[in-house]
């Protein structure tokens, strides 16, 4: 569980073509374990939290909601900041697979409907703060 309230926290910032930010404290998932588990057995999740999984290469990523009891939208982002995709209000508890068309390398997941609540669109740029790439590639 990370420590939600500490000023250090990782954040993931959106800035939507309006010229809205939305910024969402997020876990970051950077292993294949934290990958494997990421939200699965959360009951709660607040508007301003979220999980960021860190993948070693951009492609296509694929998620389920096995064991996930709270709806998720999940943005997919490229390795170049973008948003390459979005799948809104992922069904709990669902073992259908999800993912988006065009590949990525990082993807987000807030609690279901948010996307749409914020304004969030394919194409929005995105930045991480308190977060290190440097070390993904090592974490296979």
């Amino acid at each position: 569980m990370s420590l939600f309230g500490c000023r250090s926290d990782p954040r993931v910032i959106v800035s939507t073509k309006s010229g809205k930010e939305y910024a969402v404290r997020v876990e970051v998932a950077d292993t294949p374990a934290k990958r494997e588990l990421g939200l699965q057995y959360r009951r709660e999740l607040g508007d301003d939290q979220g999980m960021l999984f860190l993948f070693p290469a951009e492609g296509a990523q694929t998620f389920w909601m096995k064991n996930t009891p709270i709806s998720l939208d999940m943005i997919f982002i490229g390795s170049n900041m973008r948003i390459a995709g979005i799948v809104y209000g992922a069904v709990p508890f669902s073992t259908t697979t999800r993912s988006v068309e065009t590949p990525s390398q990082f993807v987000l997941e807030i609690r279901g409907g948010l996307a749409r609540r914020q304004g969030i669109d394919v194409g929005d740029a995105v930045r991480f703060e308190g977060i290190s790439l440097d070390q993904i590639s090592l974490k296979k």
